[in-house]
């Protein structure tokens, strides 16, 4: 028992005496608790807020925040640089994207306006978010409807599964920023930036609308919902903390408090869902792994399996470079995979036999991952090809014929104004040049032919190459060409053309030195 006035230390007997750190063992009273609270709460507003110039900060944000030209102009140039880093895949240009951020001024704002209750702050700083949102996402899916690259790149598909780990990063990225603002180290802010990546999500928004893929769409817009969220409500808790005053009540904050405590709750549950989805996934595919190794032996050689989680039954598909031939591999692998994933499962395999020496199965593995390789990079040539082929007929990717077995890619082109029958001609050999090994055969539009002139000495180097461009006009459109001229002038175009003389008519006038050309109504035969 402790000592009181009524029974003072001199009367312990010396086994019940406490020792010399008694006093260190003390429980601490309520008192002792409340008291450091104080000082520490005295400490915060006499040592860390007092020295901040709040008027000035809150004109600093609030002047960044709202709608103006510049706001949007740097919208747009945030968003191009961002949904071409994306169709791109390329990380540096997504990066680009980051570091402009305009975004990230507004939401700050929000924050701001909340916890001082400023309302009329609060409705411009929306307003000015949900313009420069709407005018990102409508930016991009322009660019992505006239872009000839539409696929789901790396860089985009990155961006539509949020999961907890993302609000993690928001939150952490909006306290950084938040301290950043209110300290006057906006400096930090491009790290920030770079951490939440507003932007890039927009941009994929934007994607999926011009693609009318609802997927990616849907899994941006969360993402993004998630990063404005989070740093909004960050902010203003950050702004609170640091003594931002507000106009409401002791109750209003309460409420305030628990609404903003709230709405991250609501935001972690369906992330915390996504993000067990995902590690389930990723477990899953660690046993899919083993259990396809298991069914050989250790000489063989297992290619990365792929999984297709969304199907019913999931499939499993695998290449095995083995010694040895395991008929009974798929059912063996399908069946344990059953037990283990709780899910039924289609497996297989690829047997591919090689010899028994050390070394045979990795070196079979390697020489066809270099074919593979070989063959997508050809794949993704061929598609350079078209797409461009598209671009520069004026056509969709939909529209250009791909003979691949011949190697040829055809395309009729729109009429370009400007454009004569040579500047086709050369856009058609240039592209040619890019894509070795194949032709590229482009259907002018019926613009006017050129005149051929005969000299003394005959056909001179630029009248020699409009006989070549008529033969080549002929050959691409199978529409007949009719020449006039004299004689004279006739056997010599006609002579110049070769076998190209069969696309044309001829038609004796005149006695001058001069052949003019114009499209005939039949077509070449």
């Amino acid at each position: 028992m402790a000592p009181t006035k009524e029974n003072s230390a001199d009367d312990w007997s010396d086994d019940e005496k406490p020792g010399p750190d008694y006093a260190k063992r003390r429980p601490i009273s309520r008192l002792t608790i409340l008291r450091a609270i104080a000082e520490m709460r005295l400490w915060w507003n006499e040592g860390v807020i007092a020295d901040l110039d709040h008027v000035a900060t809150i004109e600093r944000v609030r002047g960044e925040s709202l709608l103006t030209s510049r706001y949007i102009f740097m919208i747009a140039m945030s968003a191009g640089i961002a949904i071409l880093g994306l169709l791109l895949s390329s990380p540096a240009v997504v990066i680009g994207a980051m570091l402009l951020s305009p975004l990230m001024s507004p939401i700050i704002g929000t924050g701001f306006s909340l916890a001082t209750g400023d309302a009329d702050w609060l409705r411009r700083c929306g307003k000015a978010l949900i313009a420069g949102s709407l005018f990102a996402i409508l930016f991009c899916a322009v660019i992505v409807f006239l872009s000839p690259l539409q696929t789901v790149t790396e860089e985009i598909a990155a961006r539509t599964r949020p999961n907890l780990f993302d609000l993690l990063v928001a939150l952490f990225s909006a306290l950084a920023g938040s301290y950043a603002v209110i300290r006057g180290r906006e400096g930090t802010i491009v790290g920030v930036a770079i951490a939440t990546a507003l932007m890039p999500p927009i941009a994929v928004v934007g994607f999926g609308l011009a693609t009318f893929n609802w997927p990616v769409f849907a899994g941006a817009l969360g993402l993004f919902v998630t990063n404005l969220v989070t740093i909004g409500l960050t902010a203003a808790v950050m702004a609170r903390l640091y003594g931002f005053q507000s106009d409401l009540s002791h109750r209003q904050s309460r409420l305030q408090s628990l609404g903003i405590a709230m709405v991250f709750v609501v935001l972690a549950i369906p992330l915390a869902f996504s993000l067990r989805t995902i590690a389930w996934e990723a477990n899953g595919q660690r046993i899919v792994n083993q259990e396809v190794a298991s069914a050989f032996t250790d000489r063989a050689r297992v290619e990365q399996p792929i999984v297709n989680w969304d199907s019913e039954p999931l499939t499993v598909s695998a290449s095995v470079f083995t010694p040895d031939f395991n008929s009974n591999a798929d059912t063996e692998v399908a069946k344990r995979l059953e037990e283990r994933l709780g899910r039924s499962v289609v497996v297989n395999i690829d047997q591919f036999q090689v010899g028994t020496d050390p070394g045979a199965a990795e070196q079979a593995a390697l020489a066809q991952a270099r074919a593979r390789e070989a063959a997508e990079a050809s794949e993704r040539q061929i598609a350079v090809l078209a797409q461009s082929l598209a671009l520069i007929a004026g056509v969709e990717r939909k529209d250009v014929l791909l003979d691949r077995e011949n190697q040829r890619a055809q395309a009729i082109a729109q009429p370009l104004e400007g454009l004569d029958l040579s500047g086709y001609r050369e856009l058609e050999r240039r592209l040619e040049q890019t894509t070795p090994g194949w032709t590229v055969e482009l259907r002018p539009p019926l613009v006017p032919l050129p005149t051929v002139n005969i000299g003394e000495d005959g056909l001179d180097t630029n009248n020699a190459g409009r006989v070549a461009l008529l033969g080549w006009a002929a050959r691409r459109t199978g529409v007949r060409i009719a020449l006039t001229g004299s004689q004279n002038a006739l056997t010599a175009v006609t002579q110049a053309l070769g076998d190209s003389a069969r696309y044309f008519d001829t038609q004796v006038s005149g006695e001058g030195n001069s052949v003019t050309a114009v499209w005939s109504t039949a077509p070449a035969s």
